[in-house]
């Protein structure tokens, strides 16, 4: 696969990236529903995205037309704060179809073929956001979820305190658009390493053809 194409705008602070991330979204939104009848989107965790979809709930789209999955969610049980769910289902519009990772079931293995299996063929849109120590989604530095290629939904090994349940490369790189959001100082050593697709972190290894990069000024001290 060729290099990725980034385009990378900076913003002052992280309510500003939220709503610009906000604005494009809706945007493809009505573009897809417009040309093929539908809208689909991986959304990640963390406070960004939480402030994206409250930054979306006033907008006029016809939500029973947008399926959103989700990127990555902890082994954790129902309501547990530690799930992206628990403060991510609370902000869905009304209609809108939810497909949460099914990481409470018994067999994991199994749960996670059947979510992989009910994944639109191409996403849309993938949401992600970046760690400190550059990981994405759940795509961790030194777990061998990086190197799976014949899953789109795999299992991590315990990371800061947690299992998790993840989209692998081949899924996110057949997004039409990722979109990151990338925020707070934490994050301004790696920034420059995303947009060099440095294989060194794991966000670097992401190789959808069209990365869009919202960050705040932050985020983007260190670049040149």
């Amino acid at each position: 696969m060729s290099d990725p194409t980034f385009e990378l705008e900076v913003l002052p602070d992280a309510g500003a990236v939220a709503a610009r991330g906000a604005a494009i979204v809706v945007d493809r939104a009505r573009r897809a529903i417009q040309a093929e009848g539908g809208f689909t989107l991986a959304v990640s965790g963390g406070r960004t995205p939480w402030a994206m979809f409250d930054a979306m709930a006033d907008e006029e789209l016809p939500w029973d037309l947008v399926g959103i999955w989700q990127v990555d969610e902890r082994l954790a049980p129902e309501g547990d704060p530690d799930r992206n769910l628990t403060s991510l289902a609370p902000l869905m519009p009304p209609g809108v179809a939810l497909f949460p990772m099914p990481v409470t079931e018994p067999d994991l293995n199994d749960a996670a073929a059947r979510y992989a299996a009910a994944l639109p063929q191409a996403f849309d849109v993938v949401h992600l956001g970046m760690g400190d120590d550059g990981h994405t989604a759940s795509l961790v530095p030194g777990d061998a979820v990086l190197k799976v290629s014949d899953r789109d939904v795999a299992l991590t090994a315990e990371y800061r305190g947690r299992r998790r349940m993840t989209l692998t490369y081949p899924a996110l790189e057949r997004a039409r658009e990722v979109l990151w959001l990338v925020t707070g100082a934490d994050k301004a050593p790696m920034l420059p390493r995303l947009l060099a697709s440095d294989p060194a972190i794991p966000a670097g290894r992401v190789r959808a053809a069209v990365q869009l990069v919202i960050a705040d000024a932050a985020a983007a001290a260190e670049l040149g």
